[in-house]
């Protein structure tokens, strides 16, 4: 078995091509080194401790068909389109060194005609007319005996859309999470017009070879071309499950308020592991027994638009003189979890 191995990723998935990551990284053998080089479309991505209502604007990413994926590594929230192009390095220990893998990047760059340097915060800069500019940014995962440098290289990417997605609405949210650091950015095609994703990954790829000193065959993996990896289907179902990329979130509290003809409503929800634990509901209406019941229904309940409407559509059946306020509540609580 060689020493080296070359994946490529003909899918757009984030769900499927973070799933053949995780598979890769679980069962590649120690003295392996792998380079896996793939694109996601429309995705915003978080970090492994992230909490993606307080990082995206989530009602935006439903409206425009966005996708979120979590990400086994820390950091920040990132979008990705077509115009990013992702890498991950890995290897056993005590070989895995992700000073290396970043070396291969800075050389594979340069073989695509762009110069750049590594800067403090595990990313790769670059002098603007504005000053440093960020073109890519880098997160980790290390086990006992393995680790994984990944990270994205802005070649075309929309940074209109990138600014849309990760400026989230003004809820009122008190986390624990981590809030990304937003860094200043650009596009490699800005300093270099006709730069592809084609030409870049050559790059890396020739940096890869030429780094070890052999060669290894590509390897072009496709929802259809599985590679073989024991218990894909797994990993896959866990990546792209509701549970991991929103229920994994940290603990958080939510105040929802709004007045409505009848009367005012605050609703107050703390959520872990993207359940409601705890829910309080203050109220002037004249008929608050519902909202009441919203409030100890609620306990155990996803935070999800679909889960919370279905409570209060069951609420709307105990009390139906009260249907036209309750399904005006149903609207505006649905609307406000997207």
């Amino acid at each position: 078995m060689s020493s080296l191995r070359l994946l490529l990723s003909d899918s757009h998935d984030p769900w499927f091509n973070l799933a053949v990551e995780e598979g890769i990284f679980r069962q590649m053998p120690s003295n392996q080194h792998v380079l896996f080089l793939w694109r996601n479309a429309d995705t915003v991505v978080v970090g492994r401790a992230q909490n993606p209502w307080k990082e995206c604007n989530t009602r935006k990413m439903e409206q425009d068909g966005i996708k979120l994926a979590r990400r086994s590594s820390g950091g920040g929230a990132v979008f990705h389109d077509l115009g990013n192009t992702c890498f991950t390095f890995m290897a056993g220990k005590p070989e895995y060194n992700k000073t290396i893998s970043t070396q291969i990047i800075l050389e594979g760059l340069k073989k695509a005609g762009i110069h750049v340097t590594a800067s403090g915060r595990n990313d790769l800069v670059l002098s603007s007319p504005e000053g440093e500019r960020k073109i890519s940014g880098s997160a980790y995962k290390e086990t006992k005996d393995r680790g994984f440098h990944h990270g994205t290289l802005l070649i075309n990417a929309d940074l209109n859309r990138l600014a849309n997605y990760l400026n989230p609405d003004l809820k009122k949210l008190q986390t624990k999470g981590i809030t990304s650091v937003r860094s200043r950015v650009m596009n490699l095609a800005e300093l270099l017009p006709g730069l592809t994703h084609e030409i870049v990954c050559q790059g890396i790829i020739d940096a890869f070879f030429a780094y070890f000193g052999k060669t290894a065959k590509a390897e072009v993996i496709s929802p259809q071309a599985l590679p073989d990896l024991p218990g894909f289907s797994d990993i896959f179902a866990k990546q792209s499950s509701w549970e991991w990329n929103f229920g994994q979130a940290p603990a958080f509290s939510h105040v929802l308020d709004t007045r409505f003809h009848w009367g005012g409503v605050e609703l107050h929800v703390d959520v872990e592991h993207g359940v409601i634990s705890r829910c309080q509901v203050f109220t002037d209406s004249l008929e608050p027994s519902p909202l009441e019941l919203l409030s100890e229904k609620l306990i155990g309940v996803l935070y999800q638009p679909e889960a919370v409407g279905q409570v209060i559509r069951k609420i709307s059946e105990q009390y139906s003189p009260l249907d036209r306020e309750l399904q005006q509540l149903y609207y505006w609580l649905v609307n406000e979890l997207k």
